[in-house]
């Protein structure tokens, strides 16, 4: 079995030596950069299982290396940055970030969070296109168009309409949202989940005030019409 591909983009040096290490002694290819740009080419060019990326980089901010990252592929990311305010954490899981670890942390659970991104990327297989009503999906290519018009979703938002669209007309709950976008699941964060589906809906559900496409399922979680 091939071993999975890890990208590091740190430019703290004992950081990522102490990281690689921990990662290639669990069975991990690794690759690293200490820049922005230069890991933006190594992602591109190598094509890895999973990003480890520090916010603050000497060339680019951190947050414009996910937004790159996003506008090419779904690869998992998990932010690790001495940013510790939850402003911090929310804007990067809003730009698409899987999860968030803030310095200092303990490598055992670093590992632990790669494992659940890794088997959550393993476990979902998402169709290249979907069409249903006045809904139209490429998956590719990360485009929504709804009555013939593009709209446009944030990474989080695309994320989730995703998973529903997969499943469609199987309840998702509250907790395995949660776990397939952010890597875990608490009773706190069910209201940014919420946030997160009231915006979706307001985007897509254009047309019939009365018609809907995702169906909230009180207290469980919710799932995408299929009648």
């Amino acid at each position: 079995m091939a071993k999975h591909k890890i990208l590091i983009i740190e430019d703290d040096k004992v950081i990522l030596k102490f990281v690689s290490l921990a990662l290639v002694t669990n069975g991990y290819e690794v690759l690293s950069s200490e820049s922005g740009i230069s890991g933006i080419g190594i992602f591109l060019s190598q094509n890895p299982d999973l990003i480890l990326l520090d916010l603050g980089l000497p060339d680019l901010d951190g947050m414009e290396v996910l937004q790159q990252i996003r506008e090419q592929k779904t690869t998992p990311v998990i932010v690790i940055s001495a940013r510790g305010r939850e402003t911090d954490k929310v804007l990067a899981l809003d730009h698409g970030a899987n999860d968030y670890v803030t310095k200092p942390f303990n490598v055992g659970e670093v590992l632990a969070r790669i494992r659940v991104a890794l088997r959550n990327k393993s476990n979902l297989v998402v169709p290249e296109s979907f069409e249903y009503k006045d809904l139209i999906i490429d998956f590719g290519k990360r485009y929504v168009q709804v009555h013939d018009v593009e709209v446009h979703l944030t990474p989080i938002e695309f994320k989730l309409l995703e998973l529903l669209v997969t499943y469609q007309g199987k309840v998702l709950t509250h907790s395995f949202l949660q776990e397939q976008v952010w890597g875990y699941s608490t009773l706190d964060d069910y209201q940014s989940l919420r946030v997160f589906m009231a915006s979706i809906r307001r985007k897509i559900e254009t047309g019939d005030k009365d018609f809907k496409y995702i169906i909230t399922e009180v207290g469980v979680g919710y799932r995408f019409k299929d009648e």
